[in-house]
């Protein structure tokens, strides 16, 4: 199952966000290794962020999450994995 995973961020995340990228992307890395994670940027503005992630469950997210070092440091003020049904493109279900 495709997820949209969405931070919202705190107001000083392009500064604050220097002191965990690399630990961040290195997560990311390894979930991208195990095949979960696919995509990841910034919303315009800089107040949210989006990561699109293929999972059998949501709880692969919430580990995801628990563990990414930007939500441990408190960048991150809140997030939602919202699923998404994809209906028309090359990986589709």
């Amino acid at each position: 199952m495709w997820y949209l995973l969405v931070y919202q961020l705190v107001d000083n995340y392009l500064e604050a966000r220097e002191a965990y990228r690399a630990e961040h992307f290195q997560h990311v890395k390894a979930s991208q290794a195990k095949g979960a994670f696919f995509l990841g940027g910034a919303f315009e503005g800089g107040k949210e962020a989006g990561l699109l992630f293929k999972v059998e469950d949501i709880k692969e997210i919430e580990e995801f999450v628990n563990n990414d070092p930007y939500y441990l440091a408190g960048l991150v003020t809140r997030w939602e994995a919202k699923l998404w049904h994809v209906v028309i493109g090359p990986e589709r279900d």
